[in-house]
């Protein structure tokens, strides 16, 4: 029987899309360098604002440490929630990861011990950073996280 529905083919892409991203994730030795550009194009669905900011990230394989920075500015007001989402491809919306616990004013820094699973998912580019307003609660600027090449 041959399955003809488009829900179907796009949940087999989807599996096997993710299955070649986790056999395609670099075995990192020392500190890995990963980066995003936040925008509201990149909001799913996509969100009209001015809003723009950046993400670095750093992250410690031999610790399992993920240090972050999130400089962001333009938004419509103040940010209500920040956090890393996952696991999702760029298009895909996903639960909260890791909330941040910090100050939510630009710059938003921090840190966090990461278990084996979701080291993985940060190194095979599989978390977005989302903030949140008022006027946009879904999220108003989001940015996939993925390693510097």
């Amino acid at each position: 029987m041959i399955f003809q529905s488009s829900t179907f083919k796009r949940t087999v892409v989807t599996g096997l899309l993710a299955a070649a991203s986790l056999a395609l994730v670099p075995s990192f030795s020392k500190a890995a360098t990963l980066t995003s550009t936040l925008s509201g194009e990149a909001e799913t669905p996509p969100v009209t604002t001015m809003g723009t900011g950046t993400v670095d990230v750093t992250f410690t394989p031999a610790t399992k440490v993920l240090k972050w920075k999130i400089v962001y500015s333009g938004l419509s007001g103040p940010v209500t929630a920040a956090h890393f989402h996952g696991p999702a491809l760029p298009g895909q919306n996903a639960g909260v990861t890791l909330p941040f616990k910090e100050k939510l004013e630009s710059p938003i820094e921090g840190e966090a011990t990461l278990t084996e699973a979701q080291a993985a998912e940060v190194l095979a580019g599989k978390w977005y950073v989302n903030l949140h307003t008022a006027a946009n609660p879904k999220g108003e600027v989001r940015g996939q996280v993925v390693v510097s090449p």
